[in-house]
């Protein structure tokens, strides 16, 4: 299959909304970390990039009650530019412990930006490359 120009990869990349529901239960936060680093992949990033997105999605579903036994988590991701933007809703699920201090910690120190409302079950994070 050969590629015009048009439909070559570049760095800079913007896409629509990406979206992923999956139950809260632990086994099924790997696709949560998958699709991030798929995302980042295609846009272009490093492996160090693409491991701190992994990084933020797994600290921030935790805290949103990813390991419970029931609920939903809802996942979105995109990517505008040089930023990848990810949102995400936990429904009916029961946050095993409240973030503390250094889960805290490492998610500002693997984003450029991150909002947390263990309340509401939500969060956004940004992280730029």
């Amino acid at each position: 299959m050969s590629e015009s120009p048009t439909e070559t990869a570049t760095t800079t990349t913007t896409t629509g909304e990406i979206r992923l529901e999956i139950p809260a239960a632990p086994e099924y936060l790997r696709l949560a970390r998958l699709a991030v680093a798929d995302v980042g992949a295609r846009a272009g990033w490093s492996y160090e990039d693409i491991d701190d997105l992994r990084i933020a999605v797994d600290e921030l579903c935790y805290a949103i009650g990813a390991g419970a036994e029931h609920g939903r988590l809802t996942l979105a991701y995109r990517v505008d530019g040089q930023q990848i933007e990810v949102h995400g809703r936990g429904e009916e699920t029961t946050p095993l412990a409240a973030p503390g201090e250094l889960a805290r910690a490492i998610i500002a120190a693997v984003v450029d930006e991150f909002d947390l409302d263990v309340d509401a079950l939500t969060f956004r994070f940004a992280k730029r490359a």
